[in-house]
C-alpha cells in the first residue's frame, strides 16, 4: 500500500495535545496524531523520547500507574476513551496490544489464545471457542505449526511463535486496533521477517499501531 492509499483510509483514532506526568516529571509534551483506519502507523525515535508511553495511552493502560496523569484528548471512533464512564475492560478488547517480549501465560497454546474470549464473554460455546482459537492462530500464521500440539504448554515454542502466540491472543477477542510495542526487538532476523510479513497481512483487517527502533524496518511494514 502507498502512504497516500492509507491517509485517504477513514480516521479510527485521534489525539489531540496528549500530554502526560509522572507525578511531577512531564514524560509527554502535547501529542496531535491521526491514525488512519486499516494501516500500519510505526512511531520511531530515540530511546527514552517517549514513544511506548504514548502507545500505553491508546488503551489506557498508563492508568495503572498511580502517579501517572494524563491529560489531552484520545477518542477511538469518536468516543473519548478517557470517559470516567468507559469500561475500561471493554477497551482492551477494542484495542489489544502485543508487548517487546512475548509475554504468554504458563499454560497450553489453546488455553493462551481462548482466555481473552472465555473472560469477555465472546464465546458461546465450547465449539465456538474452538472456531476462534483455531480462526485466531490461523490469522496470526501459527496454526499450521501447533495444531498438533494445540493442549501442550507453550515452553517447546521459539521466541518468534511465543510472539505470534501473543498476537493470537490479541486477535482472539475481536480488537479494532493492535498496539505493537518494539515486537521485534528480542527476536532473530527470521523470526522478525516473519513477523513483518504477518503485520503486511494483518493491516488488512486491524488498524496498527507499532514503535519500532529501525528506520528500515518502518519503512518495510508501514
Amino acid at each position: 500500500m502507498n502512504p497516500s492509499d492509507a491517509l485517504e483510509r477513514p480516521i479510527r483514532l485521534t489525539a489531540r495535545d496528549v500530554t502526560l506526568y509522572y507525578g511531577v516529571k512531564q514524560a509527554l509534551f502535547g501529542i496531535s496524531i491521526d491514525i488512519h483506519d486499516r494501516a500500519v502507523t510505526s512511531f520511531i525515535g530515540p530511546s527514552g523520547c517517549g514513544k511506548s508511553t504514548f502507545l500505553r495511552c491508546i488503551n489506557c493502560m498508563n492508568n495503572i500507574i498511580e502517579c501517572a496523569r494524563v491529560a489531552g484528548t484520545i477518542k477511538l471512533d469518536g468516543d473519548d476513551i478517557y470517559d470516567p464512564n468507559l469500561d475500561v475492560v471493554e477497551l482492551w478488547a477494542r484495542i489489544g496490544m502485543v508487548f517487546q517480549k512475548p509475554n504468554p501465560f504458563p499454560k497450553s497454546i489453546y488455553k493462551n489464545v481462548a482466555y481473552g474470549p472465555k473472560i469477555h464473554g465472546i464465546a458461546r460455546s465450547k465449539t465456538n471457542l474452538d472456531k476462534i482459537v483455531v480462526s485466531s492462530l490461523r490469522k496470526a500464521s501459527l496454526l499450521e505449526e501447533v495444531k498438533n500440539r494445540l493442549n501442550e504448554p507453550d515452553i517447546g515454542l521459539s521466541s518468534g511463535q511465543q510472539q505470534r502466540l501473543c498476537i493470537a491472543s490479541a486477535i482472539a477477542v475481536g480488537p479494532e486496533v493492535i498496539l505493537m510495542d518494539e515486537p521485534c526487538s528480542a527476536l532473530d532476523p527470521i523470526a522478525t521477517a516473519v513477523i513483518e510479513e504477518l503485520i503486511d497481512e494483518l493491516r488488512e483487517n486491524y488498524t496498527i499501531v507499532i514503535v519500532i527502533h529501525s528506520i528500515q524496518q518502518a519503512a518495510r511494514v508501514s
